[in-house]
């Protein structure tokens, strides 16, 4: 059963956003009862399946006219999106990766695809039958995505791709993948373009996997003259860097979100905890230090969910650019969960760091989060930058959002 929902009261949802949650919410008791992480291979290939059938995947892709590219709406919603993660994230960290990565996997052919790669590849995406990787950074190119030195070359009517990207994730288990590479028609980033490239295709290979704390596929991969077809270049040559920022503003806040969902289920088994473990002829929950810490853990819950579901909101309703908002909201949220967690996990004393205990195992999913997507560091400079473009605006003048 569902929690604490106070929240979908607030007046950033309508009635579809309470009732979804309610249906995943739902859904996750009943689905997600035994993920195996032994082989997390096979389980995202599992829930990714599981996802496309009971109709979620549709919310990570744009439905287009009449619905012919399988979303569930004309576009991406935001707060449908953010409500999912967080939901899924509470229940299993597994399944909210894999229902991330069909997102951000094929964000960028919703929103500059053409209508036949639409046609081609997003119906898939969102039944579960394809899964999606977005394939951006770079052993020396992560956060700045400008310095990217993977390269495609234009042959004829395909473009030859030479170069390695890292850290991808669901890399080794994607049917197809989201590549940005240089083109060369400006200098920086206004010489970069995307491609979709399968999986399948002569000169890809997945030359390694790595290992993280938190199981999820993920892998360097290669192109050794790779040979791409014009027709799967992904907008205009040289809009791969607009095309690639506009994918992580629409997926930025629901990481926050899943950051949320995290740190929910850990105050969750704090609470429960506290009140359960005795202690010198008490409850833990009896304890003053205890009930300060359960304070500032839900105090930062309710921060975090704010800005998130702010900027959601924002980017679905206000139709505006949320670069400061999604930054903040993402900054705020992970490093928010990362201590909530940290202090559900003290409350278990050394029962909190057996391996495979709920708290263990959110302990180290959060890590990641604080880095991927752009680390907290990066989205201080965003929120600053942002500001700093505000302060140059006279005083006198409105200062409203862009719109998008």
């Amino acid at each position: 059963m569902m929690r604490d929902a106070s929240w979908l009261d607030w007046p950033f949802f309508d009635e579809t956003h309470r009732q979804l949650a309610h249906e995943v919410d739902a859904w996750c008791e009943g689905a997600l009862g035994d993920v195996d992480h032994h082989d997390a291979d096979a389980a995202c290939k599992k829930l990714v399946k599981a996802m496309g059938q009971a109709g979620w995947l549709r919310y990570a892709v744009a439905g287009g006219p009449g619905g012919a590219w399988g979303g569930a709406l004309p576009e991406v919603d935001s707060r449908a999106v953010c409500i999912l993660r967080e939901t899924l994230a509470r229940h299993e960290g597994l399944a909210d990766f894999a229902f991330a990565m069909q997102g951000l996997g094929s964000g960028a052919i919703s929103l500059m695809g053409s209508d036949e790669l639409r046609q081609r590849y997003l119906p898939r995406v969102a039944s579960g039958e394809a899964i999606a990787a977005f394939a951006l950074s770079e052993p020396d190119a992560g956060s700045d995505v400008a310095a990217l030195a993977c390269e495609a070359r234009l042959d004829g009517d395909a473009y030859v791709l030479n170069g390695a990207k890292t850290w991808i994730s669901n890399g080794g288990i994607a049917d197809f993948y989201c590549v940005f590479a240089r083109t060369g028609e400006a200098p920086g980033a206004r010489g970069i373009s995307a491609f979709v490239v399968d999986a399948d295709t002569p000169g890809f290979e997945v030359s390694e996997r790595i290992e993280l704390i938190a199981p999820h596929p993920l892998a360097t991969i290669t192109f050794d003259n790779c040979r791409v077809p014009v027709s799967h270049r992904l907008g205009d040559a040289g809009q791969g860097f607009k095309l690639a920022m506009m994918t992580l503003d629409i997926f930025r806040a629901s990481v926050a979100a899943a950051a949320l969902g995290f740190a929910r289920r850990a105050l969750d088994e704090g609470l429960a905890r506290s009140k359960s473990r005795r202690m010198f002829g008490q409850t833990l929950a009896d304890l003053q230090l205890t009930q300060a810490a359960l304070g500032d853990m839900a105090t930062a819950i309710d921060a975090s969910a704010l800005l998130t579901y702010r900027a959601a909101w924002m980017r679905d309703v206000q139709k505006v650019r949320t670069t400061r908002e999604a930054a903040m909201a993402k900054m705020t949220a992970t490093e928010s969960a990362q201590t909530v967690i940290d202090r559900a996990l003290q409350m278990f004393g050394g029962a909190g760091v057996v391996s495979g205990m709920p708290v263990e195992k959110l302990y180290r999913e959060i890590r990641a989060l604080r880095i991927y997507e752009g680390a907290t560091e990066v989205q201080k400079l965003i929120i600053a930058r942002e500001l700093l473009k505000l302060s140059l605006i006279h005083i006198s003048e409105p200062t409203r959002p862009e719109r998008i």
